[in-house]
C-alpha cells in the first residue's frame, strides 16, 4: 500500500526548514526498510497576516511506499519524530493519507486548492480529515500545522502542484543536453514547455543556470523549459520560484 506523508509548521526562523525534516523522517523510514520514498515535493499555500508561519508558508510531502510495517507503526513513529526534532515554538502537524483512486480524494484536493489562496481552520480540516477517514494530528504548540499538513496531501494528490525538493547540478550555465539524455536520469520524467508539450528526444536543451529544479505535473518529475531567440532552455531559479 502506498500513502502520502505531510507535515507543515515544524521549523523556526533562522533554523532548519521543514524539507530537512521530512528528509530526515524520510531516510529513517529507508533506513529501517519499512519501505521506499519518492521525492519530496513542498506546496506554496496562502500568505496572509491571519496565518503564522516562519517563511514561505509552504508544507512537505513525500509518497511512501510500505513493505512490513503497519501504517500505525509509521504514524506513530513520525509523530514521536515530530515532537522531538521539530523546533521550539514551532505548531507541527501531520496527515498520512492512503493512494486510494475514488476515495473521495477530490474533496481533500479541493481543500489543498482552497488553502492556496484563503485562510481555513483546524477545525475545517479536522472535520474534513474526520470524514474521509484521513489521519490527522497535532504535535506540538497550537497544532496550527495540521491545516497545511492536510492541504499539502490534497495538493500532492492533484499531481499538478509544487516543486521538488533539492537542486540538480548537470552542468554549467549555457551547456546543450539533448531531451534524451536528460531523461535518461532517473529523477526526471518528462522534458516540457511551460505550456505543456513534450520535447522530441533529440531536441537540444540550453541550461539556463548552472542549478535545475523539478516540479510536479501529471503526477511526474518535470524539467520545464522555455524558448527564447537561441532555443530551448531550462528555467532560471526566479522563474520556477512561481511553481
Amino acid at each position: 500500500m502506498n500513502y502520502l506523508l505531510c507535515i507543515d509548521d515544524t521549523d523556526e526562523k533562522g533554523g532548519p526548514g521543514t524539507g530537512h525534516l521530512l528528509q530526515a523522517i524520510r531516510g529513517e523510514i529507508e533506513e529501517k526498510t519499512w519501505g521506499q520514498c519518492s521525492a519530496i515535493s513542498r506546496h506554496q499555500l496562502f500568505v496572509d497576516d491571519a496565518i503564522p508561519y516562519t517563511s514561505h508558508n509552504s508544507s512537505l510531502c513525500c509518497e511512501v511506499r510500505l513493505s512490513h510495517p503497519s501504517v500505525q507503526d509509521i504514524i506513530a513513529f513520525c509523530g514521536a519524530y515530530l515532537e522531538e526534532k521539530s523546533a521550539p515554538g514551532s505548531d507541527p502537524g501531520l496527515c498520512v493519507v492512503p493512494v486510494i483512486p475514488d476515495a473521495g480524494l477530490p474533496r481533500l484536493i479541493d481543500f489543498g486548492q482552497r488553502a492556496k489562496r484563503t485562510v481555513l481552520t483546524k477545525e475545517e480540516a479536522y472535520r474534513l480529515a474526520g470524514q474521509l477517514e484521513i489521519h490527522l494530528s497535532e504535535h506540538g504548540g497550537t497544532g496550527q500545522g495540521v491545516v497545511g499538513a492536510l492541504a499539502g496531501a490534497g495538493l500532492r494528490l492533484s499531481g499538478n502542484d509544487g516543486r521538488f525538493r533539492g537542486w540538480y547540478h548537470l552542468g554549467r550555465e549555457g551547456e546543450r543536453r539533448r531531451v534524451e539524455a536528460l531523461t535518461a536520469y532517473p529523477f526526471i520524467d518528462v522534458v516540457q514547455s511551460e505550456k505543456g508539450n513534450r520535447l522530441s528526444p533529440e531536441t537540444m536543451i540550453r541550461f539556463g543556470g548552472d542549478e535545475l529544479k523539478l516540479v510536479l505535473q501529471n503526477g511526474r518529475q518535470v524539467l520545464l523549459v522555455t524558448e527564447d531567440s537561441t532555443g530551448w532552455r531550462t528555467l532560471t531559479k526566479q522563474e520556477v520560484k512561481k511553481y
